[in-house]
């Protein structure tokens, strides 16, 4: 992978991005998707956030390369801190974290949220936690996507600002617009999760003191995959 010929993961959030965006992507990852959007004339403005030293000077690096500055920048700092009203963000990209994670920026970084009115995600775990964080905050699913890339099926979410309807415990867990189109990884990953959930089931079952809140969620859970995947 590089800033010509991206991932097929990173391809599928690029293809999210609205044509002339001003986009921050946060974590990087050499600034491929920046520089990729930017080349392309798909982005008017850029800035790659880097909490870590050596990726922000690989991102900068890339970005000198190809002589974009000032357009596209390379900052480093924690989450969205690295954003700066002045830069009108409109569209924020975060990829290859943990669903937590992700969460945690978008709430430590609300007020850097102003004008973003699309925000692309991509959680490598629990990514029912973005959605929760999504539906809370005002901001609509409008797509949603698997990938699947090194043995590993990644969710990508797309979400707008705009009231959102209620959204079921299953599909915060398992993707409202994903239900719908229950496309083949859809039942590669829940059949995973599905045995991953029972046997976890099986552990805490066993404890001295099982945590009864805990086994309730994960049966309602086992519930929910085995309901779609009839």
């Amino acid at each position: 992978m590089n800033e010509y010929h991206l991932s097929k993961r990173l391809a599928q959030v690029a293809g999210c991005v609205p044509e002339g965006s001003r986009l921050a992507d946060i974590g990087s990852d050499h600034a491929y998707l920046l520089v990729n959007l930017f080349l392309e004339g798909r982005i008017t403005f850029g800035v790659a956030g880097e909490i870590a030293l050596g990726p922000f000077y690989s991102a900068e690096k890339l970005i000198k390369k190809h002589q974009l500055a000032p357009n596209v920048e390379a900052r480093f700092g924690d989450g969205l801190s690295v954003i700066d009203p002045k830069d009108q963000i409109d569209v924020i990209t975060i990829c290859g974290m943990g669903g937590s994670l992700i969460r945690s920026i978008l709430e430590a970084g609300q007020e850097k949220l102003a004008t973003a009115e699309t925000l692309v995600l991509e959680p490598n775990i629990d990514e029912g936690q973005v959605r929760r964080w999504l539906v809370q905050h005002d901001y609509r699913i409008k797509d949603e996507f698997m990938i699947a890339e090194h043995h590993q099926i990644y969710a990508i979410i797309a979400a707008e600002k705009g009231t959102s309807p209620i959204l079921s415990g299953k599909e915060i867990l398992m993707g409202p617009l994903l239900l719908t189109k229950k496309d083949p990884l859809f039942h590669v990953k829940w059949n995973q999760e599905l045995e991953h959930r029972q046997n976890i089931l099986t552990q805490l079952k066993k404890a001295k003191q099982p945590p009864l809140e805990r086994i309730q969620q994960m049966e309602e859970e086992v519930c929910w995959i085995k309901e779609e995947l009839e």
